[in-house]
């Protein structure tokens, strides 16, 4: 076993510099852009976040089916040790034999994918005063070439060799003093390294940014809130947005609008697509207007850095109604025309299907039981708003209380959903819970919270929280529901052997028919499951691999509802799965 860099936690009196990285060794073998473009096909290996650029989550394997899958048994499992078992949201990554994932405290690890042996491990030597909103979570690694690549809590991105560990470059990216911090799967096209940021609490402003895969070097950064700059090869390109369009005075400055989720590449129209964060603060009394460009969708050229179009889901967000989730490339026919199609589901209740070439509105429908903020949408996409449904200003230290659904973890929070190319559908974890709400005074201090709203978050229902549900993205209609006690907080996978995967906070991770939603498979991996789950081909068997470790929001934010999952174990492990051999 070779150890990557360790080291104390730094003293809080200011960032330190970065140690120097290694001198770069000769370039190795390894996955090409051409790999990374065809990987939503390639069965031996699994090289991209979403198992393919449009991160649909698909597999074509069928050697685990509905048939089978009942007999599916641990192949082994892999501990991240150490006392650093919070939330582990992160998704393999397979080549060559070898399991890449990311633990929380930032973290990298690389297990032999035939034995579950660690073959090294990197710790990023993390300083006092990072400030995590939603627990010390990462969610995944890109991997090129000789390097594999991932984000840190105190707002940098390193890129390690591969096979040793071994730092090749680390960058910093932001001020974590400031509010930044990193927690999303970085993502490559066309030789560059492509990533959003996090910190939309803070007051930050949200960014899409490419750097050099080798050499680390920023290329282009994007702002996502109007009125901000972008830069393009070192010099000031374009405004994002025009100035006060939608923003009062100054507050565009803080405007948040975080690319906490990354985002997903589209071949077809060179389209990267990008959701942003809530606007700060969450008050919206302080800032009339669409607050553009928070709660929206950006496509964005990926070689200049500039936005092709938008569609803002929730203009003028007064419920933090973050719009970073996953849109999914997919295509379909609609009243008999062939369309180039994504979809998303939304944090604030409603699953949007949006022509992708021009960002067109196609429809928005209902997907969790209980919607009050908004009514619908008109035929141009503009929500119905219920005026009543929105926290007042406050009167003294508090305004107005009311309750809203879904609460602002969402209908969907982060955890990506899955399309399958074989069923049609799309696989949504979601939540059924809402919440009272009220605006309070708030001013923005740097590095502190930049809120202006109390919360309490309640489940809707005695008997579940969690719902899995399958739905058709030509109607909207949900074709069946699985129901769960606790929320459901991790990914989905999908396959052509009719089988859909998740993980439950309960510790499982379950296997569905995924044309009728019958239960199948589930094995207990001893903590939560909050990962998502990824397959592959290996040695002519099929594996599946989730981590395991219970955290993330849910316990930290989730009011009444992080009572009901407060005897959860936490952990941290890496689970593999396949057949028995016959």
């Amino acid at each position: 076993m070779i150890s990557g860099q360790t080291g104390a936690a730094l003293a809080a009196d200011g960032p330190a510099d970065p140690p120097k990285a290694a001198a770069p060794a000769p370039a190795q073998s390894g996955p090409t852009d051409d790999d990374l473009m065809a990987s939503a096909t390639n069965t031996s290996s699994v090289l991209t976040y979403g198992m393919g650029p449009k991160a649909q989550r698909f597999s074509p394997l069928t050697t685990i089916n509905a048939d089978n899958v009942a007999k599916m048994v641990p192949a082994f499992a892999s501990s991240l040790g150490g006392e650093k078992q919070r939330g582990q949201e992160s998704q393999p990554i397979v080549y060559d034999g070898v399991i890449y994932v990311t633990g929380s405290y930032s973290r990298l690890f690389a297990f032999d994918a035939h034995t579950g042996e660690k073959m090294w491990e990197y710790d990023a030597r993390l300083p006092d005063g990072i400030m995590p909103c939603c627990d010390v979570v990462n969610r995944g690694a890109a991997i090129y070439g000789d390097k594999i690549i991932f984000g840190t809590l105190d707002a940098h991105l390193v890129a390690l060799n591969r096979k040793t560990g071994k730092v090749i470059w680390n960058k910093t990216l932001a001020d974590y003093w400031a509010g930044y911090s990193f927690t999303a799967a970085p993502m490559i096209v066309k030789g560059k390294v492509i990533y959003g940021n996090s910190g939309g609490e803070f007051g930050i402003i949200g960014k899409v940014e490419a750097r050099d895969v080798n050499t680390g070097e920023l290329l282009w950064s994007r702002p996502t809130v109007e009125g901000n700059m972008g830069m393009l090869n070192g010099k000031e390109s374009t405004m994002t947005g025009k100035l006060n369009a939608s923003w009062p005075g100054d507050m565009y400055k803080n405007g948040g609008g975080a690319t906490w989720l990354g985002g997903t590449y589209d071949p077809d129209t060179n389209s990267l697509f990008f959701g942003t964060g809530n606007p700060g603060p969450w008050n919206s009394n302080l800032r009339p207007g669409d607050n553009l460009y928070t709660s929206s969708l950006l496509a964005i050229d990926p070689d200049t850095g500039e936005i092709k179009w938008h569609y803002q889901y929730t203009p003028h967000d007064g419920w933090d109604f973050d719009g970073v989730n996953e849109f999914i490339p997919f295509d379909a026919t609609i009243n008999g025309k062939p369309m180039k199609l994504g979809a998303q589901a939304n944090r604030n209740g409603f699953f949007f299907v949006l022509d992708r070439t021009n960002g067109k509105f196609i429809s928005a429908t209902p997907f969790v039981s209980k919607v009050t903020w908004a009514t619908g949408y008109d035929k141009k996409g503009r929500p119905i708003y219920d005026p009543a449904n929105r926290p007042g200003p406050p009167t003294g230290e508090k305004g107005n209380t009311v309750f809203s659904a879904p609460s602002f973890l969402g209908g969907k929070n982060w955890m990506p959903m899955a399309f399958s190319q074989q069923t049609g559908m799309f696989y949504v974890p979601s939540n059924e819970w809402g919440m009272d709400i009220w605006n309070e005074p708030i001013t923005y201090k740097k590095g502190a919270a930049y809120l202006g709203a109390g919360f309490t978050i309640k489940p809707l229902y005695d008997d579940h929280i969690g719902v899995l549900r399958a739905i058709d993205p030509t109607t909207g209609k949900i074709k069946w529901e699985y129901k769960n006690k606790a929320p459901l907080w991790g990914g989905v996978l999908t396959t052509a052997g009719n089988l859909v995967f998740t993980g439950t906070p309960e510790g499982y991770l379950k296997a569905f028919d995924a044309k009728t939603g019958k239960e199948l498979w589930k094995f207990n991996t001893g903590s939560g499951v909050v990962g998502s789950p990824v397959t592959w081909e290996q040695d002519g068997e099929q594996y599946v691999a989730v981590m395991s470790g219970w955290g993330g929001a849910v316990p930290l934010w989730g009011g009444e509802v992080a009572k009901a999952v407060k005897e959860i174990s936490q952990g941290g492990a890496l689970w593999v799965f396949k057949l028995p051999k016959q």
